[in-house]
């Protein structure tokens, strides 16, 4: 789909309406412009929410960091695999 597009004074550019459902977007949505040897690219910039923690949050992370820590020193250690010797080595004895 092509659409011919205004820059403002301003440098506001309204993308039509048909364009923006076509692509999913919508108000408050961001985009990266991009300059490439072709010219212009718009594409969807992809945003991560992000939790701000209160303080008693903190401290509920904080026990259950501690809880998991407890466990983990109570489990029994499983013991370690040895390692087969390297190919083309001999093994001194």
């Amino acid at each position: 789909m092509k659409a011919t597009v205004t820059i403002t004074s301003r440098g506001v550019i309204t993308l039509p309406a048909k364009l923006r459902q076509a692509l999913g977007l919508k108000a408050d949505d961001q985009l990266i412009a991009e300059a490439t040897p072709e010219g212009l690219l718009l594409r969807p910039a992809v945003t991560l929410p992000l939790e701000v923690y209160t303080p008693e949050r903190e401290r509920e992370l904080d026990a259950a960091e501690g809880e998991l820590a407890a466990v983990l020193a109570a489990a029994p250690k499983a013991p370690r695999a040895r390692r087969p010797p390297a190919r083309g080595r001999r093994r001194r004895g």
